[in-house]
């Protein structure tokens, strides 16, 4: 992965034109009296791409929205995994780590569902260990699918996401509180809850709401496959099909945030 340097913040940094527009536009609604407004989703006929389809959370997720009417676009990087999804949609087999991948991931739900209203990212890798022991190759591979593949998606998608659409990233608890032997997993973790903060006041101007999503610990069976070292003892995790439950819920329900405490 190729490097470069980047200079430091100019110090007019923070004096952003763009968040002071969006803050005088919050302060004008209050000044006549108007509350921001959350528009509620209706996901029957819903045209929604669920990336991570495959996964403990993803495919819980994407037989929620099935039976909630959504029409679903499924992305898995193994082919046997994909095809073994017993969820309607149509299917497709795309590593995204690969930029032009994540397009062709959102053109594709584009395609097959008329349109686009909800994409859901629920891909991700985990890695553990102390700092002393943390490989470059690690480190890039967390970052890669768990911060800079979320940044790509998010780019392709809202340039087709109607009004109303939802953007909604799995993150962790470790965003929140970041975890010794965890160091690197939380930092893109941390990241990506960021970026979020940041797309959602941009995306709230095409009335597209951006959900970030914090779960603690939950029993996806992530930690059992890290990309290095050896999870430790944890503690009993959340129940799967509750989380997704509650992230389905939040998508239909107008909600902007579930942080690790709202399960």
């Amino acid at each position: 992965m190729a490097r470069s340097g980047v200079g430091g913040p100019p110090d007019h940094l923070c004096d952003c034109p763009q968040e002071a527009d969006a803050d005088a536009a919050d302060r004008a609604g209050r000044a006549v009296g108007q509350e921001p407004t959350i528009a509620q989703l209706d996901l029957e006929d819903a045209s929604a791409l669920i990336v991570g389809a495959t996964g403990g959370l993803g495919s819980r997720i994407a037989r929620l929205l099935a039976e909630r009417g959504a029409r679903l676009t499924l992305v898995g990087r193994t082919a046997d995994r994909v095809d073994a999804l017993d969820v309607p949609g149509e299917k497709l087999t795309l590593d995204l780590r690969f930029p032009s991948n994540v397009g062709r991931a959102v053109e594709a739900a584009v395609a097959a569902g008329g349109g686009l209203d909800v994409v859901v990212n629920a891909a991700g890798v985990v890695a553990f260990g102390p700092v002393a022991e943390l490989s470059v190759d690690t480190v890039e591979q967390l970052f890669l699918l768990n911060t800079f593949m979320p940044m790509v998606l998010a780019k392709a998608a809202l340039a087709h996401l109607r009004e109303g659409g939802v953007i909604v990233n799995v993150s962790a608890v470790v965003a929140e509180r970041a975890m010794p032997g965890m160091a690197a997993y939380s930092a893109s973790k941390a990241a990506l809850t960021s970026f979020d903060a940041a797309l959602a006041r941009e995306a709230r101007r095409a009335r597209v709401r951006v959900i970030d999503v914090r779960p603690p610990h939950t029993e996806t069976g992530l930690a059992g496959h890290p990309v290095a070292g050896e999870a430790p003892s944890l503690p009993d995790g959340l129940d799967p099909d509750a989380v997704a439950e509650r992230i389905v819920d939040a998508i239909a329900d107008g909600a902007t945030e579930l942080a690790s405490d709202a399960f």
